[in-house]
């Protein structure tokens, strides 16, 4: 029998710009990519978010033609699930194995400096769990120490939106920091792709991070391979 896992799908609650009238918020195809590689195991699964409730979806991540999109947020209970996130106060990190950061401009606000979110991901790890993120979701392993200190992304493989996609998207102007630097100022070992927007991740140990919102399935993937086929 396979061990049964569960996992906690972190999304924003943020959803303004400084100047630009779009919405920003959850990335739609970055959790259910990411699911859509736990949906073929069965494995339960909740979605939290900061304050908790509707997480609001980025319209442009609406607008594009994908079945996976179609096929989850049209699918009752994971609908429910987005519309009902869990406060991450109320959340007991024991219940979970795997913790995964969905990405959407909007974590660069509510991730980074949340110390909950912190506690709950140093905790998962620290229980020999799986921390997952991608895109702009890796914001919220920034600032993430463990029990003695350290930096969990210290001298750790890790990717993220890179600051040539940012200025591609044109919101360098808008994001409080540039993932990129950010992630380099930690003295996190950052990496990319070559070419913009392709799938790219990076895996170091139990610590698995994409770098856009194409590489959400290969992240879920991974952490299946990671979790069940060691």
């Amino acid at each position: 029998m396979d061990p049964i896992y569960k996992a906690l799908i972190v999304c924003t609650n943020h959803t303004d710009y400084p100047t630009k009238p779009q919405k920003t918020g959850l990335w739609l195809s970055e959790a259910t990519h990411f699911y859509d590689e736990l949906a073929d195991r069965n494995l339960p699964y909740d979605i939290a978010s900061p304050n908790g409730g509707p997480v609001p979806i980025d319209q442009k991540s609406l607008e594009r033609r994908d079945t996976v999109n179609e096929k989850w947020y049209n699918n009752p209970t994971f609908r429910h699930k987005l519309e009902h996130s869990l406060r991450l106060d109320d959340v007991n990190p024991t219940d979970y194995q795997i913790i995964y950061f969905t990405g959407g401009h909007g974590t660069m606000w509510d991730f980074p400096e949340n110390p909950k979110l912190q506690e709950i991901t140093r905790r998962i790890y620290e229980n020999g769990g799986m921390v997952a993120a991608v895109c702009h979701g890796v914001s919220g392993l920034l600032n993430v120490k463990l029990s003695d200190g350290s930096l969990l992304i210290g001298n750790r493989q890790i990717t993220g939106f890179s600051n040539m996609e940012e200025k591609l998207v044109r919101l360098d102007e808008e994001v409080p920091f540039l993932l990129e630097d950010a992630l380099r100022q930690k003295n996190a070992l950052y990496s990319k792709s070559l070419i913009p927007f392709l799938p790219y991740i990076e895996v170091d140990e139990r610590l698995i991070t994409g770098q856009n919102p194409l590489s959400a399935r290969k992240v879920g993937r991974k952490v299946m391979e990671e979790m069940y086929e060691k």
